[in-house]
């Protein structure tokens, strides 16, 4: 069973009507809905209301991939809880971010970078096209997926090189942006997924639901062994101590 826990800033759907509309339980619940109908995926929800903003350090034990969703309350982030993430993430847990989470604390720390980008609310249609068909996040899915309307991003994309690029977005109004990105950190896994505005449905959709799935599937902890760090004083074989009494001392 692969232990989830959906993260939401939920402010939008607290104070929009037009957003409430769309997400009237929030962006956290519908997505948990999509995963909870796997029956290998054990999901709970947090929001940047809960105590220590529902990420606490026995919430994290126990959760196997974090997923993000943020958009303009990142400073508002205590930096201990982005601390506490970005240490799970180094030590195995998963790490998916949704849309303009690529701005919260816990990732631009694991990217090093500002991961700053292009961006436009034109309703311009998205196409989302898969480059690495053989990669277990484009799983059951088609050539392209078309959003017929999305908030535009656009290149450059200051994030660092991805270790693997599964999804790349085409819109309507010209610009092109790198939307499915892979990054090892540590023993965890990090990808980044652009869709997923909150002023449009993009979490009912069964082939994006797909997407989080998959890539639940590939962020969970791979169970490898944990490497040693640090001073370890006794040898795996007997070394014999160099006897240095007869060297010269001037």
């Amino acid at each position: 069973m692969i232990r989830v826990t959906v993260w939401n800033e939920f402010l939008h759907e607290r104070t929009e009507e037009k957003i409430k509309a769309v997400y009237p339980d929030g962006i956290h619940t519908a997505i948990a809905e999509g995963l909870a109908a796997h029956g290998d995926v054990c999901v709970r929800t947090a929001t940047q209301e809960d105590p220590e903003c529902g990420l606490t350090e026995a919430v994290l034990a126990e959760t196997d991939v974090l997923i993000w969703w943020g958009h303009c309350r990142h400073h508002e982030v205590p930096d201990e809880i982005a601390e506490r993430v970005w240490r799970r993430v180094l030590d195995g847990m998963g790490f998916i971010v949704l849309h303009s989470a690529h701005l919260c604390k816990p990732f631009v720390r694991l990217m090093g970078t500002v991961c700053r980008s292009k961006w436009r609310e034109n309703d311009e249609k998205e196409r989302l096209w898969v480059i690495e068909p053989a990669h277990p996040i484009a799983k059951g899915l088609p050539e392209y997926l078309e959003l017929p309307a999305e908030e535009t991003y656009g290149e450059r994309f200051e994030i660092p090189t991805p270790d693997e690029l599964v999804l790349v977005s085409w819109f309507s109004g010209g610009e092109v942006f790198r939307s499915g990105c892979c990054w090892r950190r540590g023993l965890g896994k990090v990808f980044y997924f652009r869709p997923g505005h909150e002023a449009y449905p993009i979490y009912y959709r069964e082939d994006i639901r797909r997407v989080l799935y998959n890539a639940v599937v590939w962020a969970q902890p791979s169970g490898g062994p944990h490497p040693t760090l640090g001073h370890f004083p006794t040898p795996l074989e007997k070394v014999a101590m160099a006897d240095h009494s007869d060297e010269f001392h001037p």
